[in-house]
């Protein structure tokens, strides 16, 4: 019972993959999901990009950075 289990989930891993690699055709996802997207826009010149400022980055989260240590104070129990 076991080994067919076994079987069946290789066999069910190798479609998967076969599904992710391109196998049964190109994934729905990696088309466009809205062309018409920008032609809807409403006043489109009016959207700028611009850098972060150094006083604006000191707010953002850096991920991957270390973690703080905690500001917590730890004594002894008394009994």
């Amino acid at each position: 019972m076991l080994r067919w289990l076994i079987g069946i989930l290789i066999l069910a891993n190798l479609v998967a993959f076969g599904a992710v690699r391109g196998a049964f055709g190109p994934l729905p996802s990696s088309g466009p999901r809205e062309p018409a997207h920008l032609n809807r826009q409403v006043r489109p010149e009016m959207l700028r990009v611009e850098p972060l400022s150094s006083a604006d980055a000191a707010d953002q989260a850096v991920v991957g950075g270390p973690a703080p240590s905690p500001v917590v104070r730890a004594s002894t129990l008394g009994q």
